[in-house]
């Protein structure tokens, strides 16, 4: 049984061992696994240091997290968890008490706001890091410590305050009761020594008489620049764990932008602080210690372990016994890190680990195939510089004005620089702004030649040519998947065994009846979904499975799943702002056969991991999400709108008129409102034979 958990100052920590499944080489102080400090529990789901949020904490997390409180005390001299001093940000308090704002003096600024001094306990009910300032207010919380103390077991006392640790230093047994100085910006004032952080930094042996461990943000370790990349490493846990000083490192929190060196994904910054192979930090301070915690447990020490094979369930009335691993398949390439379909985004996608890389073919004013994600070089390259002139429309492509790759030579698109497209770039998040033009265009006998040699790909007649030429027709050690959302199209390819032929489903659907699957069935292996095809969703809440992949299973269709990036905004809030969360419940529950994603490391280092096997009996596994669980917790009046299901896929919308016969004058020789044929139609993508 969990202890009463509490703590003073910073850091309460339950008692609770936790072994590992195999033994790990730490490079903490003691060697052993760094700590999970969830501040003010799940506050990154959670109100801070609310009931909900220390309860999620401890069950999503490692067995032995330790709880961040921030004591503050009350105008009767009781304590309550809250990080902030200031109540307004993080309580309703304003909504109670609307006209009660006060300002007073802290630590030698004016802060205006709601204050737990001057209310009653039982008004609060409805944490403590300014010692000084409850001083001045006839409230000690050395005394309340030493309370509370002989009541319940305080592992950790953190404090920004030398004199107030000093002085426990005194009276407690720090055999039992660690003390910890938490130091804030370099440029801040101590309050009892006048000296700056920064300055005190620099002393270090001084701190480890009254302290046993430090407390620092996460860039006194590893310093970001003004432009968001990371710089080299400061010796400073080196020179701590030479004085025999703990380091606890904070400001972990999945959803507040960090460096552009971790690519959205929270896990590559825990791994930076805790499996770089120079050091490793104590304890890691974060607002989602589910993270935290995969990220010690399921993701550390196994950057080059080899995945696991996958076994997939018993599906009605088929069963499918092999071993299968999910498929890794990149989007236009790794496009998180580079611009689309670019060489440098193939070559990445291959070194993340990709079973797959894809190719969106499109063809030049003088039919040279090339890979790019649209024809509308608008949206993937520099052209609205070079050629908008040359925009015009063509409603039965697009809506808005283009500049089309067909009226264009492949000279001319040469000369453009490709752009690093940011879907989230509204809302702040860019994407690596240093890859933003890197990279060069590749015909698409190019990309076969980087598929056959290095990872394993390919519009009708164009492609077909394209594949027999570099005789993916005839051999057997690559396996060519191609992909259209017109099934015309996939019934050219239809005699040749060797290729796997996907129907793109590019709409969100909430059922798939037998007649329909049965019609796929005839011309295609596999169906591309859309992630909302699979778990629906509401106001970034998921809602529930729909039976679309059982479906498709049913019929030994192969299913995909797309489109998986890192930015959090592009998650529901039950994957709690993590990739790997996502992407376990995917691959676990419906069990999808691959993912599309723009970051195939991600993927990669998930699939790397122990804790991929949702059959493995470990003490912590990533967590898999049950749709709908968290919505439950939602108040009534906070719930979302019920919203309407997603159409029903029928028949009519997976069959298509036959193709256009397309001759080079419909291409080359167009007039501005000629109808195109229908033929610029998919992805196409190839697996390496070696990989298991």
């Amino acid at each position: 049984m969990l202890r009463t958990l509490f703590f003073v100052f910073g850091l309460v920590h339950c008692t609770l061992a936790h072994h590992g499944e195999h033994s790990k080489k730490w490079l903490t102080l003691d060697g052993a696994e760094p700590l999970v400090i969830a501040r003010g529990g799940y506050s990154g789901l959670f109100p801070d240091s609310s009931q909900y949020a220390f309860k999620f904490a401890i069950s999503t997390s490692l067995p032995n997290v330790t709880l961040f409180c921030d004591l503050q005390l009350t105008k009767d001299g009781r304590g309550i968890c809250q990080t902030s001093l200031e109540l307004g940000n993080s309580t309703t308090i304003a909504h109670a008490f609307p006209d009660a704002k006060k300002a007073y003096n802290v630590d030698g600024k004016s802060v205006t706001g709601w204050f737990a001094l001057d209310y009653a306990y039982d008004q609060l009910s409805q944490n403590v890091s300014f010692s000084s300032f409850y001083r001045q207010h006839k409230l000690d919380p050395a005394s309340y410590i030493q309370k509370k103390l002989t009541e319940t077991g305080i592992n950790y006392i953190s404090s920004p305050e030398i004199d107030f640790l000093k002085k426990l230093n005194e009276q407690l047994d720090t055999t039992k009761t660690k003390l910890i100085f938490r130091f804030m910006d370099k440029d801040s004032v101590e309050p009892t020594t006048k000296q700056t952080y920064g300055s005190i930094l620099k002393k270090l042996s001084d701190v480890r008489s009254f302290a046993s461990g430090i407390l620092v943000p996460k860039e006194f370790i590893w310093p970001v620049n003004r432009e968001m990349y990371l710089e080299a490493a400061t010796s400073l846990v080196a020179d701590a764990h030479k004085r025999g000083l703990q380091v606890y490192a904070s400001g972990f929190s999945n959803d507040n932008p960090a460096s552009y060196n971790y690519s959205y994904d929270p896990t590559t910054e825990y791994l930076q602080f805790i499996d770089n192979s120079k050091f490793s930090v104590d304890g890691l301070l974060t607002d989602f210690p589910s993270t935290a915690s995969e990220s010690i447990a399921c993701i550390a020490h196994h950057k080059n372990a080899s995945r696991l094979p996958k076994v997939r369930k018993k599906l009605s009335f088929v069963l499918l016994s092999e071993k299968l691993r999910p498929l890794i398949i990149s989007h236009n390439g790794a496009s998180g890190i580079y611009a689309d379909c670019t060489n440098l985004a193939y070559e990445r996608a291959i070194e993340d680990g990709a079973d797959i890389i894809d190719c969106s073919v499109q063809l030049s004013k003088d039919r040279v195939a090339f890979c790019l994600g649209s024809a509308d070089l608008s949206k993937e390259t520099t052209a609205q510089t070079a050629f908008l002139p040359r925009s015009t429309n063509i409603p039965e492509i697009q809506k808005e004005d283009g500049i089309f790759s067909f009226d264009l030579t492949w000279n001319e698109i040469q000369t453009l620089k490709p752009e690093l497209s940011s879907p989230f770039q509204k809302v702040g998040l860019r994407r690596n702004p240093a890859n933003k033009n890197k990279g060069h265009f590749m015909t698409l006998f190019a990309f076969l030649e980087l598929a056959r040699t290095k990872a394993g790909l390919a519009i009708t007649d164009v492609v077909a040519e394209a594949l027999s030429n570099a005789t993916f027709d005839k051999q057997q050690t690559q396996k060519v998947l191609i992909q259209s959302d017109d099934n015309q199209v996939l019934l050219k390819f239809k005699n040749n065994t060797n290729y796997q032929k996907v129907l793109l489903i590019n709409e969100d659907i909430s059922a798939a009846p037998n007649a329909t699957v049965q019609e796929i069935r005839k011309y295609a292996d596999a169906v591309t979904l859309r992630r909302s095809s699979i778990i629906t969703i509401s106001d970034s809440f998921a809602t529930g499975f729909t039976t679309v992949v059982d479906n498709m299973r049913a019929a030994n269709l192969s299913v995909y799943a797309f489109p998986f990036m890192n930015e959090f905004v592009s998650l529901m809030f039950d994957y709690f702002s993590d990739p790997l969360v996502e992407l376990a419940t995917y691959l676990d529950h419906p069990g999808v056969d691959g993912v599309i994603t723009d970051f195939p490391a991600t993927a990669n280092a998930y699939l790397r991991s122990p804790c991929s096997d949702p059959n493995a009996k470990r003490s912590y596994s990533i967590l898999r999400v049950k749709p709908g669980a968290l919505l439950e917790l939602v108040p009534p009046e906070a719930a979302p709108p019920v919203t309407a299901p997603a159409p029903v896929l029928n028949v009519a919308d997976v069959v298509d008129p036959p193709l256009a016969v397309a001759s080079s004058a419909s291409l080359t020789d167009r007039k501005p409102n000629q109808e195109m044929p229908k033929l610029l139609a998919g992805v196409f993508w190839s697996e390496s034979c070696c990989l298991v």
